[in-house]
């Protein structure tokens, strides 16, 4: 399988990589044992890409990675991210990318995931009080002082990014991007491809939506029922869209998550997906997705879908923090 380079790094990895956050919150119980067993499995099977950040389960998935990964750190590309701040009761704090706090956190994260250097480092959101300048170069002295390989940004539009990359050279941009999520298109991914940046594409199956596998949220501790996308008003309209995927996964003989995959592969290869899971057999099917190829007209069926979705994909305040 031909690699995807990251940006104009020399960090070559599968096509598809793999999201941890939902190992350790947001998605209701996880099992660490079983975490651990899937992350090994994911690197046996040749995914060499893996997500993370420090605020998910405020810290805990730094730490769960710390253990999956001894002793196979050179064999994988290691990515995570600061700027979203949380209490230790797990709160909400706001953002910060303010210049001292760019470096205790990535002090933070190294020893949190026992290593020595942190292949590529995100701003997860952008600090509206902080210029972009001052947070990236204080992210570029992380890289002259061999703590970070690559930097990146996640959730910008193509003006920040623009500002960014004339203090450093950034190697990726993390974007929401699925068959329902395209906004970043318009925002960065002209300036993302004239820069030479790759996008790495988060939530890439809508949040489980875009597997077709789920049709409402029960569990009270899944923050997925706090989008508006996901709720009662909305969910209705867009699980008919979901359907339109399915069937056209069901004339391949595929599953609709590979569908939504196989679809953002063929956006161009500066596009790597990080879909998220729990299960061996979700995994299996989404390394697998890269083997799909889309006719013309699968194509420009998928290309329509994005304009029939209903709802935000945050509530009010998490737009606010989105491509800025």
């Amino acid at each position: 399988m031909k690699k995807r380079r990251i940006g104009k790094s020399n960090l070559e990895v599968y096509p598809i990589g793999l999201g941890a956050m939902g190992m350790s919150e947001f998605y209701g119980a996880s099992d660490d044992e079983k975490s651990v067993a899937l992350i090994h499995k994911a690197i046996e099977m040749g995914v060499n890409f893996i997500d993370t950040a420090d605020m998910y389960g405020v810290g805990h998935n730094e730490m769960l990675l710390s253990r999956a990964l001894k002793g196979k750190f050179k064999d994988i590309v290691l990515a995570t991210k600061f700027g979203i701040l949380r209490t230790p009761d797990g709160g909400r704090a706001g953002v910060s990318g303010r210049p001292e706090y760019v470096k205790q956190a990535c002090e933070a994260s190294l020893k949190r995931l026992g290593t020595d250097v942190i292949d590529l480092y995100y701003l997860h959101r952008v600090d509206p009080q902080t210029p972009i300048e001052d947070t990236v170069g204080a992210m570029a002295e992380l890289v002259n002082e061999g703590k970070v390989r690559y930097i990146g940004l996640s959730e910008v539009n193509g003006n920040t990014l623009k500002r960014a990359y004339a203090v450093h050279p950034i190697t990726a941009v993390q974007s929401e991007y699925s068959l329902w999520t395209r906004d970043n298109e318009e925002a960065n991914l002209n300036e993302c491809r004239r820069l030479g940046v790759s996008t790495v594409a988060y939530s890439p199956l809508g949040r489980g939506i875009l597997t077709g596998k789920l049709k409402e949220i029960t569990d009270p501790k899944d923050f997925r029922a706090n989008y508006p996308r996901l709720n009662k008003e909305n969910l209705e309209n867009n699980l008919k869209v979901v359907e339109k995927i399915e069937q056209i996964a069901g004339a391949k003989g595929v599953q609709a998550s590979q569908i939504a995959l196989a679809w953002l592969l063929h956006r161009g290869d500066d596009i790597i997906p990080i879909p998220g899971t729990r299960h061996e057999n979700y995994l299996r099917e989404n390394i697998e997705s890269v083997n799909i190829e889309l006719s013309k007209d699968g194509i420009s069926q998928l290309n329509t879908l994005s304009v029939l979705v209903k709802g935000t994909r945050y509530d009010e305040n998490g737009m606010k923090l989105t491509l800025q």
